[in-house]
């Protein structure tokens, strides 16, 4: 009987001494205002990204000089975000999708799909402005 008593408390109270495992589906917060740099094939742009997520939804505004203000909407999924919007550029529409990780606390970095218009990579730093203030650039 000691013998079975030993048995069962000893894993037990390893079990309870163990560190907790860390959270392995924690959300990313991608709230905010974003300056993006996005490079492709055919150049590079800055635009300003502002975006606001809601449990697993994201929506916000993609402002550009070249595509101009344009509302987005995405997800969020553990540590990966995705948002797109539709746009057109000499005649033709397209859709753009940005697809990404958190970078650190403040910055971000995936890949951008110009839906068949191309492809290339982004990096993102959340602005720190006060209210009110920000830029647009292009891209």
């Amino acid at each position: 009987m000691n013998r079975m008593l030993k048995s069962a408390v000893v894993p037990a109270m390893l079990l309870a001494l163990a560190p907790p495992a860390p959270a392995q589906d924690a959300r990313v917060d991608v709230t905010g205002k974003w300056q993006f740099t996005v490079t492709y094939e055919g150049g590079s742009g800055s635009p300003l990204v502002t975006l606001t997520q809601k449990g697993d939804s994201i929506t916000g505004r993609y402002s550009s000089q070249v595509f101009g203000e344009i509302d987005l909407k995405g997800s969020v999924k553990g540590q990966e975000f995705s948002f797109g919007f539709t746009t057109a550029a000499g005649g033709d529409s397209f859709t753009m999708t940005f697809t990404g990780s958190m970078n650190g606390k403040d910055a971000l970095r995936g890949s951008v799909d110009m839906g068949g218009m191309g492809s290339g990579t982004f990096t993102a730093v959340r602005q720190k402005d006060p209210a009110g203030a920000g830029g647009s650039a292009g891209g």
